[in-house]
């Protein structure tokens, strides 16, 4: 098993034969919402960034693979994740039934279900429903000792008290207000096309990593793409571990680490 590493492969066939039992102390996966199929493109729409919906091959399934897919993968999460470790999920109402029933069926505990809500999110085009404006990340534990690191998660609150102090947590919810990644956090290729349709914010990580490691403990992330998780795990002093398919996804990522163009 090797540390700050990009594995490439797939993620089960990796954790299988490279990654240690009971070695990994945080685990957040973005893994595919099954959304893709048909492709809708308006490129004249800058309302929040153009709008381009997910269409990508890895994010295909018929609906009992993708069941067979989260059970996979997570079974074998569920065997290198320490006892005190947690497991994070980001997902949405596409494919949070899922994991809660097969995560369950492994014996995760499910500590909270956050929800994101999207500060830009995209606007409604077909005006059939309302915007979809959040995605949630569930938080399951192993054991009972979990890592919970609240006066680090009190510091990122964006409440404070009226002389400036960080307060406690009754109105630092399990709601977090963050924008789509946009700016210069958004990777984009010369076209000025986004690198990845689904970059996650570095808030976002850095408010996981915080909140359950250490310094020194290892985080791994199962779907790597973009490399968003070993950055910003880099940039606070943890190691870690990726596994990822598409290689140009690693080389984007492996290019990100190394600059390590921190704020």
């Amino acid at each position: 098993m090797k540390i700050n590493k990009i594995y490439q492969g797939d993620c089960v066939k990796v954790i299988n034969e490279k990654i240690d039992d009971n070695s990994i102390n945080l685990i957040f996966a973005d893994p595919p919402y099954n959304l893709s199929g048909s492709s809708l493109n308006l490129e004249n729409n800058k309302t929040g960034g153009a709008y381009y919906k997910v269409n990508e091959k890895w994010d295909t399934f018929n609906y009992d693979d993708y069941v067979s897919f989260t059970k996979n993968w997570l079974k074998a999460n569920h065997r290198i994740l320490k006892d005190n470790g947690s497991l994070y999920i980001s997902c949405t109402q596409h494919n949070i039934g899922e994991i809660l029933v097969e995560a369950r069926k492994l014996g995760f505990k499910l500590n909270n279900i956050l929800t994101w809500y999207k500060l830009n999110a995209m606007p409604n085009i077909t005006k059939r429903t309302y915007t979809h404006s959040t995605e949630f990340i569930c938080w399951f534990v192993k054991g009972k000792k979990w890592i919970f690191n609240y006066e680090e998660v009190k510091v990122l609150n964006p409440n404070k008290t009226k002389s400036g102090e960080n307060k406690q947590m009754r109105d630092f919810l399990d709601f977090i207000e963050l924008p789509i990644v946009q700016g210069k956090e958004r990777l984009r290729g010369k076209s000025g096309r986004a690198l990845h349709p689904t970059q996650k914010p570095e808030r976002l990580l850095e408010l996981i990593i915080k909140a359950s490691s250490n310094e020194n403990d290892i985080v791994l992330d199962p779907f790597f793409g973009t490399g968003t998780t070993g950055y910003v795990a880099e940039k606070l002093k943890r190691k870690w571990i990726g596994i990822e398919k598409n290689l140009d996804y690693i080389n984007i990522a492996k290019q990100r680490i190394k600059e390590k163009k921190y704020d």
